[in-house]
């Protein structure tokens, strides 16, 4: 083998190594750079999710509190049906009681 084969050898060698040394570098940058893609959509991700949960929570006491106020609006308003209701009778049971004294 020639010394001019020898070195064109060692030269195709040198190549090869420097590629692959390149290819691993790329791909080292591509890895890191994808994993900072997915840290930042996990980021938003969560964010975006905070955001909806904050929206849905004020959404739900909303709708709680209102609901609270119609049932304590019903509960007003039965109370004083039956607060009438009783004032009504209270008028008979005094005039009931009367009428037994004064008959007994």
């Amino acid at each position: 083998m020639s010394l001019e084969a020898i070195e064109r050898i060692q030269e195709a060698e040198e190549s090869a190594r420097r590629r692959k040394a390149e290819a691993q570098a790329e791909a080292k940058k591509a890895l890191s750079e994808a994993e900072a893609a997915g840290q930042a959509a996990i980021a938003a991700a969560k964010a975006q999710a905070g955001e909806e949960l904050y929206g849905l929570r004020a959404k739900a006491e909303a709708k709680a509190a209102q609901e609270a106020a119609a049932v304590a609006s019903n509960t007003e308003n039965r109370l004083a049906s039956m607060r009438v209701k009783a004032e009504g009778r209270l008028e008979k049971a005094a005039d009931l009681i009367v009428e037994r004294i004064v008959n007994s």
